[in-house]
């Protein structure tokens, strides 16, 4: 199976679907190689469809985020052909990472994500935060209405993860024991509170916060995998990382492999889809050809994610709902 990238797949224009079916297979092999009752993914984007397109909009004009790098979005379409897609590559459970831009824009968000839950049985009922004073109140709110994991963007939001006026909410997240994905990296494009000094000061106030660092904290592998060896309860997803399209903007240094290795109970697949440059399977491939062993790849692409969840077995139909409760203890 190569692992190199195809054309992108516009699942909105049609005409792609001999290349979806390709896809589909080529991501099923790779899981059912290993054994696997599917993937979990941790890191993929629903959001309402008018937020989503404008976020489309944002990449194909080449907005200072993106690092002015040309990033063509491989699965375009309505959010039931998405849906559709993701299942049918094996993805047994997934996440809505929805985030705001400016205050306001949380509350309104998870109360978005709350629907899709219930309509979507298998993604992780996913809500956000921005610091703002009523932040705490709506994360106890959206915690209390079943949220499984949270999404912080440091790079997009432009504020700094230790603000005060967040400080609660990392509390009351770390008590709960729900993970936090955040984008705290540099990649691809540096923000004023990116790199791992900011987070890092979050975890010295909230050592037993979930916090599962976005991209592999890329660029800033190593840094961010450090924090590991302090924090207990730190994990990764492995979100474009490896990918041909990343290696050739921000390289994985082969001298942390050992590290990457070492972590393995505590990295998680994460992808990006819809909002890749690549098909959904290379970023499989990409974590094949690392050569960390299949025990590895097992661990990365569902194990771990499933015992953090609490993500119960497929059922008859093939769809593995998250559980209801709690995530649990990893």
């Amino acid at each position: 199976m190569s692992d190199q990238p195809r054309t992108p797949v516009d699942v909105q224009r049609g005409g792609g679907s001999d290349l979806r079916t390709a896809d589909g297979e080529d991501v099923r092999r790779f899981w059912e190689r290993l054994g696997l009752p599917g993937l979990v993914d941790v890191h993929t984007h629903f959001m309402p469809e008018r937020v989503l397109r404008k976020v489309w909009d944002y990449f194909d004009g080449l907005g200072p985020l993106t690092g002015g790098i040309e990033w063509p979005i491989t699965y375009r379409g309505d959010e039931d052909e998405r849906l559709a897609l993701i299942r049918e590559f094996g993805v047994r459970a997934f996440t809505a990472m929805l985030y705001p831009h400016k205050p306001g824009m949380a509350r309104w968000l998870n109360s978005w994500a709350v629907g899709f839950a219930r309509r979507t049985p298998d993604c992780l009922h996913t809500s956000t935060l921005f610091p703002e004073p009523d932040a705490e109140a709506y994360v106890r709110e959206a915690v209390e209405q079943g949220a499984r994991v949270f999404k912080a963007h440091v790079q997009v939001g432009a504020y700094d993860p230790a603000d005060p006026l967040l400080d609660s909410s990392w509390g009351l997240l770390a008590e709960a024991g729900i993970p936090v994905v955040m984008h705290c990296g540099s990649g691809p494009a540096p923000g004023k509170y990116t790199g791992p000094e900011p987070a890092g000061r979050v975890l010295a106030r909230h050592p037993r916060l979930r916090l599962i660092v976005a991209h592999l904290g890329m660029p800033e592998y190593e840094e961010f995998l450090r924090l590991a060896e302090r924090y207990a309860e730190v994990r990764f997803d492995t979100t474009m990382a490896f990918t041909d399209f990343s290696e050739r903007l921000a390289p994985f240094p082969r001298e942390a492999s050992a590290l990457l290795a070492a972590l393995g109970d505590r990295i998680l697949l994460g992808t990006d889809f819809p909002n890749i440059p690549h098909p959904y399977a290379h970023q499989l491939h990409a974590l094949e050809r690392l050569e960390l062993g299949d025990d590895w790849l097992r661990a990365v692409c569902y194990e771990n994610g499933a015992r953090l969840f609490g993500i119960a077995p497929p059922r008859a139909d093939g769809i593995a709902p998250p559980s209801a409760g709690a995530p649990g203890t990893a």
